[in-house]
């Protein structure tokens, strides 16, 4: 068997290390001035006014619940088909948790679903405040759909794109918060570009980017008009808000700073993998991933579905094969935690179906294409086995 061959992996070029480096060498290591250079550039590239980072993007989905005010009292809807981050940023708040099932063709927060049940919602007076979609896999929900709903019912959104920097939907790129009040990344090692670990979120709404950016350090502010009286002198600081410690690094936004020029080049590679596995699977007892005319995916993710009588045999003969094949996701819906507040099976069963099924194959810019060769071989292999 020839080397492991992972569903993702970070690729650091020689840059990205001198850039490390650099801030190593200089003064500052945290609250310098390479995090504010990230957070324009993000901000810039994604056509938003403001970009406010964090230390992860779980960090940020929390800074943006608290922005919009999310509180006791309230609810959040999101997807079941996402990583638990996209839901518990809820319950960080105190407010009640709830879902909107997945598309059958997408894979992706059906309109539709979240239609009828904002329409029932409604009537019953449980209209949630913060309506959380996904773009899983990089590819970009409906969100025009999804926006008009949410204005329609004074629902608040915030974009979880955690899988989509570089993505874009109708013209408009993921992150310029089109039709969303806040947009939220994230800079893991496997996503498209990475700052080690970290977050960050962008939106149009300076008071949204003030609070978040408050939020992220202790709700401590320097500048004397937001202070409650006439500072003491140089030293005075004061804290007007409950927040956290969720700073990003200068390391960090300078590792982020450096990806984000090959942001570009990254996306086209993965596009041209998706495309040659588009090619190598047609024929395969597979369900390959739809990627909307409308849409451009970032492809973070290449999720097949196969036959679900033939899901665990599929997924141990590729892991026995030395292929990192991986699930995105269990349905937050099943985890114990969400099970002890009274969800169960066949709640929400588009998502349910597609767990069943969903198998994420390796891609990312290093794959080469005798690895992409071995991992359909394989697949192919274990499907017919």
């Amino acid at each position: 068997m020839s080397g492991f061959i992972p569903y993702g992996r970070q690729a650091i070029s020689e840059a990205d290390i001198a850039a490390v480096t650099s801030v190593l060498r200089s003064d500052y290591l945290t609250q310098g001035p390479v995090v504010p250079r990230f957070e324009a550039a993000v901000a810039a590239r994604v056509g938003a006014a403001h970009g406010v980072a964090l230390n992860s993007a779980t960090s940020a989905l929390h800074v943006a619940c608290m922005a919009l005010g999310l509180g006791p009292g309230d609810a959040l809807w999101t997807v079941p088909t996402t990583f638990v981050a996209s839901a518990n940023c809820g319950l960080y708040c105190g407010a009640s948790v709830d879902f909107v099932d997945i598309d059958r063709a997408t894979w992706l927060m059906c309109p539709r679903a979240l239609a009828g049940k904002l329409k029932l919602a409604k009537a019953s007076g449980r209209l949630p405040k913060v309506l959380v979609p996904v773009h899983l896999q990089g590819e970009p929900c409906d969100m025009a759909a999804i926006g008009a709903l949410a204005r329609e019912y004074g629902v608040r959104v915030i974009e979880d794109a955690s899988h989509a920097i570089g993505a874009q939907h109708a013209g408009h790129a993921v992150g310029s918060c089109a039709h969303s009040d806040i947009t939220v990344f994230s800079f893991h090692p496997v996503k498209i570009v990475t700052t080690a670990e970290g977050g960050l979120a962008t939106t149009n709404d300076p008071a949204l980017a003030r609070r978040m950016e408050l939020a992220r350090s202790h709700g401590i502010t320097r500048d004397p008009a937001e202070m409650t009286r006439a500072p003491d002198g140089p030293w005075y600081y004061e804290q007007i808000a409950l927040g956290y410690n969720y700073r990003m690094t200068e390391m960090q936004a300078a590792l982020g700073l450096s990806q984000l020029d090959r942001l570009g080049a990254f996306i086209d590679r993965r596009q041209a993998l998706a495309a040659r596995y588009d090619r190598l699977l047609k024929g395969l007892p597979v369900t390959l991933p739809r990627r909307a005319s409308q849409n451009r995916s970032a492809l973070h993710l290449y999720v097949v579905r196969v036959p679900a009588e033939r899901h665990r045999a599929t997924f141990d003969a590729m892991r026995t094969a030395g292929i990192g094949v991986n699930l995105h996701y269990i349905p937050v819906h099943l985890q114990p935690h969400y099970r002890a507040m009274g969800f169960a099976p066949g709640d929400f069963p588009q998502a349910e179906a597609y767990s069943e099924q969903a198998i994420s194959l390796p891609l990312f810019p290093g794959l080469s294409e005798d690895e992409q060769d071995r991992v359909v071989a394989t697949l192919a292999q274990a499907l017919a086995a």
